[in-house]
């Protein structure tokens, strides 16, 4: 199995985790690790140590990170370095999470690849706008 990290600055990870456990469930090989900025010289540590933890129990490990750039992406980043068969999705959103959750459970053969390649069509797919477009009057109707 592959394992799936999620991290961001302050209760994004913990708060995407929150609605993704009422629409899916609790899930197996899934761990929550956000970025405190009140414990921010911890978190390079932290980060690669649950990395770690999460790929000597698994197949690979794909971490979600909210944002290029920031401190969650970096440090994932050059943890990744350090470890084999671990990749960065960045731009987490929850349709992406629901997607690959349930890519990941219905096929257990899924490789880290294919796993990443529905997290980032899953999450360009989830964004989208909408708008009710108002109803001309039909004077037939009279």
């Amino acid at each position: 199995m592959i394992g799936f990290i999620l991290t961001g600055h302050g209760e994004f990870a913990p708060g995407l985790a929150s609605a993704l456990e009422l629409v899916a469930g609790r899930q197996e090989g899934f761990k929550v690790v956000p970025f405190d900025v009140d414990k921010a010289a911890d978190y390079p540590e932290l980060i690669h140590s649950e990395i770690a933890a999460m790929r000597e129990q698994t197949d690979g490990v794909v971490v979600f990170c909210d944002l290029l750039g920031g401190t969650p992406f970096n440090q994932a980043m050059m943890a990744s370095q350090s470890t084999p068969d671990v990749e960065i999705v960045v731009g987490a959103n929850l349709p992406m999470l629901i997607e690959t959750l349930f890519a990941r459970s219905s096929d257990a053969n899924a490789t880290i690849g294919s796993l990443v390649e529905c997290a980032v069509n899953a999450g360009k797919n989830g964004v989208d706008t909408r708008k009710f477009e108002a109803c001309a009057e039909d004077e037939d109707d009279e």
